[in-house]
Parts: structure tokens; sequence; C-alpha cells
């Protein structure tokens, strides 16, 4: 057995979770590894070529303000920009940008090959060393050991990942790329429980064979804003590709539905649960038998490619069913199936076993990101995968771990919904899952949490000095605001009747004004004489957090409450089963979770309200014994 123990972290994957693990632990100054079962897979985009969408453009936002490199990859790569929900409140805005997905993958398997520190391995591990309950390394294929001081699992759909097209079965992982087929059984020897899981992708097709006069256009923003809190909005500023709308309609229902008994889903042969909130077309058809047609977008797959992906028409169905069901999509006539639709499943692990920092509860130094953890999507998986390379990094440095709470990011919601519930399907975010939805905007994704990149090292000196200056001047300009006055003059009256806004009865600042629904920051600036130059980031949070401010104070009580509890330590060697006045369910719940705090505590499913009533009367009578 040749051994190598030159690397501080091993990182197994090289997903949108393995590329943010590896760059953190790189720049956090650890020497790192990261393997992959081809590189020409880094950061591969197999379903949808797009980055961001409702909820998920906050979790770009808040990887980036942490100091990880999807917000800037994509801003490198996009092809359309769109701001979803810009009709509606703040709280539900949501960038999404369609990629190139070539130059995407491109793109950060560059930044990977040039950061310091970092080192590519194409292999596939088979097993993870592990002596004293800690993970020291790992072995890969051809029987090389690396030894490591933590390991962080990335391992997306790879496990023991098969693809299903109707009746064909192909052992592979997604686009016929390698299998992990040898790690699964060495991970449950180390007491990993692991669950079977499901997800899919729709067709792509041949442009060439598409009639886009049938269908809808769909285009992007102007301006363009950007996913990073760094990039020059400027920069990025040009001509984008259009995308279009078409729909399915009953005769492709009928398809569907006259084939269900060959579709894996439906016959049995599909053993993982797919994700609820991403269904394949035939659980649209037959979950909603009301509706008689469902969108279906058609996105480019780049712009060196004729591949379209075809946007909600994931499917397992064989492929002569598949042709059929394209071809009565109105514009996909005469359509050319490129690669087929297909399910694939996989081996992922069940969250509870995870701390809140994402490393293993029965295993030390090792760590786990991404759709391994049982959740999906792109930017799930890349925020899961910074912040457990961050916590690997730190582990190794003797440091406490980074936990985002419930009350400070949308990441902090996807980690302890995952540690804390049992999922028994793929975890996707939405912005109904975050409690506290106006404070956690995409917008004050920096505000909120860039020192804590700084902290721990992924944030320069100049980056926290802009953010410094930025809030800075919000604070100043809306003081200012505050300040100023304006008269019910004839001249006022003119401008804000040409503003549709009422006349003034009695003088106002100009911060009451910007407080009517009807005006902002920009269009008072006629009575604004002396107004100082500010930037377009700061004016964004100036509307808000006057026009909000009720609102924003509301929840920021609430999050107050929420830290009493939040903050109240549990510790790790209490037996729940002991604790007299817990129901039996809840003290089982308890002791299969270990909860680290009441906060965490309360969310476990099968814990009431007096459970966490009575553990939190036995704490308090604990610490005055302690105190004696």
């Amino acid at each position: 057995m040749v051994k190598n123990i030159d690397y501080d972290v091993a990182i197994v994957g090289a997903g949108h979770a393995g590329c943010e693990a590896a760059l953190a632990c790189a720049r956090m100054g650890l020497k790192t590894i990261v393997f992959t079962v081809s590189v020409n897979s880094i950061a591969l985009m197999p379903c949808n070529p797009n980055v961001g969408g409702s909820s998920k453009g906050h979790l770009v936002r808040e990887i980036d303000a942490l100091g990880g490199e999807m917000g800037k990859n994509i801003d490198r790569t996009f092809i359309q920009s769109k701001m979803l929900n810009s009709s509606k409140g703040p709280a539900v805005h949501s960038l999404r940008a369609q990629a190139d997905k070539d130059e995407y993958s491109r793109s950060m398997r560059e930044v990977l090959e040039n950061q310091e520190n970092l080192t590519i391995k194409q292999a596939e591990v088979t097993d993870l060393l592990v002596e004293d309950g800690k993970a020291v390394g790992v072995r890969i294929y051809t029987n090389i050991e690396y030894y490591t001081k933590a390991v962080v699992l990335c391992t997306g759909v790879y496990l023991k990942a098969r693809c299903l097209c109707g009746e064909a079965i192909t052992y592979t992982g997604p686009n016929g790329l390698q299998a992990a087929n040898k790690l699964s059984e060495s991970l449950k020897n180390a007491g990993v429980i692991i669950q079977r899981f499901k997800t899919g992708t729709p067709a792509r097709i041949d442009v060439r064979s598409i009639d886009f006069s049938k269908m809808e256009p769909q285009y992007g923003d102007n301006p363009i804003v950007p996913f990073s809190f760094s990039t020059d909005p400027d920069s990025i500023q040009k001509e984008q590709v259009k995308c279009y709308l078409t729909y399915t309609n009953e005769k492709t229902h009928d398809i569907i539905k006259s084939n269900l008994d060959r579709s894996p889903m439906y016959s049995g042969v599909i053993e993982g649960k797919g994700p609820r909130y991403c269904p394949s077309i035939e659980d649209k058809v037959v979950k909603f038998a009301d509706k008689t047609r469902h969108q279906v977008f058609l996105e480019p797959e780049g712009l060196r490619t004729n591949e379209w992906y075809v946007d909600g028409m994931s499917s397992s169905m064989p492929e002569d069913v598949q042709i059929q069901m394209y071809r009565s999509v109105p514009g996909l006539e005469n359509a050319h199936i490129v690669r087929n639709a297909y399910a694939i499943e996989y081996d992922c692990f069940k969250g509870k076993q995870l701390k809140p920092s994402l490393e293993f509860k029965k295993v030390s130094g090792l760590f786990s990101g991404g759709q391994s953890n049982g959740s999906s999507g792109y930017e799930e998986a890349a925020a899961q995968g910074l912040i457990a390379g961050i916590n690997a990094a730190r582990y190794v440095q003797n440091k406490e771990p980074l936990v985002i709470d419930r009350s400070e990011g949308y990441i902090g919601v996807l980690i302890d919904d995952l540690v804390t519930k049992d999922s028994f399907e793929p975890y996707r975010m939405m912005t109904s899952r975050a409690e506290y939805r106006l404070l956690l905007r995409q917008d004050n994704a920096d505000i909120r949490l860039r020192r804590k990149g700084y902290e721990v090292g992924l944030i320069s000196d100049e980056q926290l000095e802009a953010l410094i200056y930025k809030e800075e001047e919000i604070k100043s300009e809306i003081k200012r605001l505050q300040g100023i006055r304006v008269g019910a003059s004839k001249k006022t009256s003119d401008i804000l009747n040409s503003l549709g806004s009422t006349p003034l009865g009695t003088a106002a600042t100009l911060e009451e004004l910007i407080r009517r629904p009807e005006l902002n920051y920009d269009l008072i600036a006629p009575l604004d004489q002396e107004r100082p130059i500010v930037s377009r980031a700061a004016i964004e949070q100036i509307n808000i957090e006057i026009k909000y401010r009720g609102y924003l104070e509301r929840e920021q009580r609430q999050v107050a409450q929420f830290k009493k509890i939040e903050d109240r330590r549990i510790p790790t060697d209490i037996d729940f089963s002991e604790i007299k006045g817990i129901r039996l369910e809840a003290q089982q719940k308890l002791n299969d979770f270990k909860p680290v705090n009441l906060g965490q505590a309360s969310r476990i499913q099968g814990v009431s309200p007096a459970d966490i009533q009575v553990l939190t009367v036995y704490l308090s009578m604990r610490d005055r014994e302690n105190s004696l």
C-alpha cells in the first residue's frame, strides 16, 4: 500500500459543493486535494444550466458574501439574466441567470487549477480511512492512500448511481460519467447511514428542429444585475440570448397517461424518492390531473452548441414515448432529441447524522456537503460545500466551527432543516421555509454575512472596507433625508402631482415622502436639490429600510426572542431518556438527533412545546446544581 501524507484536507467530488469546499480550504491556507471521477466534470451542470431562481438566488448571494466562488463564476459566464418576482416585495426578489454550461465548467476549473494550495486528482475514491473514530484520509481505486487531517464528502449523485430511460438502465453517473460504486460500503462500515434518492432531467433538443414562431420569447433584464457583490455592474452589460415559453397540452398528457406502465417511476423499478418540488412531467400529469397544460421553457445550453434544454419536461419514459411526448408540444413537432431525458438514482446520507457544522457526529473530521446530504440543486449544494469546507479547515486549525443560524441567512435555514428534520425526499430551498424573509433578502446578504467571511479568512481587507463604506453611506444618507423638510408649496404640489402622489397639507421630510408607496428615492430627486452622489447599491437599501421600517423592526424583535432559545446550549452528555416529563417519542427523537441548543431541539419533528418547556426547566435546575 502506497501512502501519501502531504495534504491537510481531502475533498471527495468536484461538483458545485466540492468546488466551494476545495477553494475555501485552500484559501484558508490548508494544503488541499480534490478528487473527481473526471476532470472534465468539474462544476458540471448535468441538469438545467442556470444559477439562482426563487430563494436559490438568495443562497448564491450569501455564498458570495462569505467568500465563495459561484456568484463570480456565473457573472463571468451567463448568457441571460433576470430578477424574478420584481413586481412583488423585496423579500422574494431572486436573481436567476442562464449559464453557458461549458463555459461555466471551464471557468470554474480554471479557478481551481490556479488556486494556491489546491491539487486536483482524477480518481475514484473507494474507501474512507478511519482510526479511533476519526477520519484520517481516503484510499483511491489504484490503492494509493492519502492521509489527511479532515475529509469532506461532496459526492453529489455519483454514489452507486444508475440512470433510467424506460426499460433501459445504465449504471453510470450523469451524462454517462463513471459512477462511484465502492465508497458507499466503506462509509456504511464507518457508521454512516445511507438512503436512496432520485432526481431527473429532461431531453436536450437540436435547435435546428425547433419552431420558435409557435412560442413566446422570454427576454433578460436591462440593466443586468450581477450576482457577486465584487462584480462591477458596468462590466457585465451585454447582449443576451432569448429563451422561449410553450405549453404541454391534452395530447401530451394522453401520451403520458397511456404509457405510465412503462415509466420506471410507476412500474416500481425506481426505488429512490424524487423531489416533490421539481417533479417529472409524468408526476405533474398524474398529480395535477385537472390541469390541461403545463409550462415548458426552451433554454439554450450555451453559445457554441445547438443543444437546448426543455425546462419543465423532466422524464424517465422510454425513448419512443419521449419522442411522441415532446413532439406533441407546439414548436417541437419536428424535434430531434440529442440526449434523452432520464432519471438518476443514487446513494446519499441522512442529514440527522450531521452536526450544524456539517461534521458527522460519529466520525470526527468527516464533513459532508451538497446533494450527498439529501438536498437538490446546484445552489443548495454550493452553499453546503462552502460551509463544510470552512468548517473542515477550522477543524484542522483547532477553531470553533462557523454556524449560520436561521435568523442570519438562508444557508442557516437550509442546513438547520437538513440536520433537524427527517428528509424522505431531496430537499429544495424555498422562501417559505425562512421565518425572517424580510431580514434575509438577497440584496443585503453582504451586510448580513460579509464580516463572517472576513473572520474565517475568505474576505479581503478591501472587500470589508467596501462594505463598511456602503453601510456608512446608507446610514448617513437616511439621516440626511430625515433632516430635510419640504413645505406644502405650489412647486412641491406640482412635482408630487406629476408623480401621481397627493400634494402635501403640511411640511414633511424627504424620508416621509419616500415612505409613500408610489414614491422612492429616485423619484423625489426634484425635491432634493443638494443631493450627494450615492451608489445604486446604497439607494436600494435606503428605499427598503425606509419603506419597510416597521416590518423590519418587528422581525428584529422576533429574532431577539429566537436568539434566547437558540443561544441556550444543551450539554453533549445529556441522556434525554432520564428526564422525567418528556414524552417517550420526544426522548427517542432527542437522543437520536442530539440537538446542540434549545432552538434546534424545538424544530425536531416529534418534539412538542411541552417537551421543550420540561427540557428548559431541567437545564436550569442542572445549571443551579453545577454552580453550587
